[in-house]
């Protein structure tokens, strides 16, 4: 699998929430043989026992049940210490949901957004007034599952610091998924300030919550820019799929490339149904971009 990447002209992988453990042998003589390095990795990485297709959110740090809280952590600081191991900078975690038992207004969001293809979010008056008794809804109800997320990050800082892995707190793409995009910047300024932690960016989850009109991807970018530590780089269709060849969808590259920094790390994540040409078109995309890269 490393070879194969490698092989592609790529010096430095992610290891994703896929990586059965049967693949670990595998991972770990191609990583001491030299094959390729590994920049990030993808909580959980590798997978829970029993667990053998991708399941970041198996186990959430916002569960309000013990004994999920219990195995988000204990898979949570097994994949920091594999990060470790493979010598990988970053870990990238999701943060959670907020739970509901009837009426998820993610549901009515989605239903009206599919009832109107090609409507403009701003422009719509009763979307609109829609997404404002939503988001009212969600805040009211995420209070304990926001404070247990907090609670479980808390516990894994020390095992993170210890290790020299930083954790890349990934944007998402769901309405009902922690932190609200809002909240990014007060929930890391209210870390310690030694804690190993920073924003990791999904160009393509903002360019979707861009299309709900629940934030601007550029005024997103410019208000996390001190704390980012990466980005996952797939583009949007314009029917809303994710995970496209880089330059085949509607996402604006060449202003996301204006925040890239030297330190940062740059995924290509794209689809597996993409084919060996989607590839290197991405990677040529980023590798010219790479040339005007600078300051917002």
């Amino acid at each position: 699998m490393l070879r194969e990447i490698a092989d592609l002209g790529f010096a430095y992988a992610e290891l994703s929430h896929g990586i059965r453990i049967p693949l670990v042998p595998g991972i770990l003589k191609a990583v001491e043989e030299g094959v390729i390095k590994i920049g990030t990795t993808h909580n959980f990485c590798p997978l829970p026992t029993g667990i053998n297709q991708a399941a970041p959110n198996v186990f959430e740090p916002s569960a309000l049940d013990f004994r999920e809280h219990d195995q988000w952590l204990r898979y949570t600081k097994r994949s920091i210490d594999f990060a470790a191991q493979v010598h990988a900078r970053v870990m990238v975690c999701h943060l959670g949901s907020v739970e509901f038992f009837w009426f998820n207004p993610t549901l009515r969001l989605d239903a009206y957004v599919k009832s109107h293809p090609g409507f403009v979010p701003g422009d719509d008056k009763v979307y609109q007034e829609l997404l404002r008794k939503c988001l009212a809804k969600l805040r009211k109800r995420m209070t304990p599952y926001w404070e247990r997320t907090k609670q479980s990050v808390a516990e894994v800082l020390e095992h993170a610091h210890n290790k020299g892995v930083k954790l890349g707190f990934e944007n998402r793409e769901s309405f009902d998924e922690l932190p609200l995009d809002d909240d990014y910047e007060s929930f890391l300024a209210g870390l310690p300030a030694e804690a190993p932690v920073g924003y990791w960016h999904d160009t393509g989850h903002a360019d979707i919550k861009q299309s709900m009109g629940l934030l601007d991807q550029r005024t997103h970018l410019t208000k996390m820019a001190p704390r980012l530590l990466g980005f996952h780089l797939h583009d949007v269709s314009p029917e809303g799929r994710d995970h496209q060849a880089i330059g085949d969808g509607r996402i604006d590259f060449d202003m996301v490339s204006k925040f890239w920094q030297p330190e940062h790390l740059l995924t290509i994540e794209l689809s597996p149904r993409m084919d060996v040409e989607a590839v290197n078109r991405s990677k040529a995309r980023v590798e010219a971009l790479l040339g005007t890269a600078g300051s917002p």
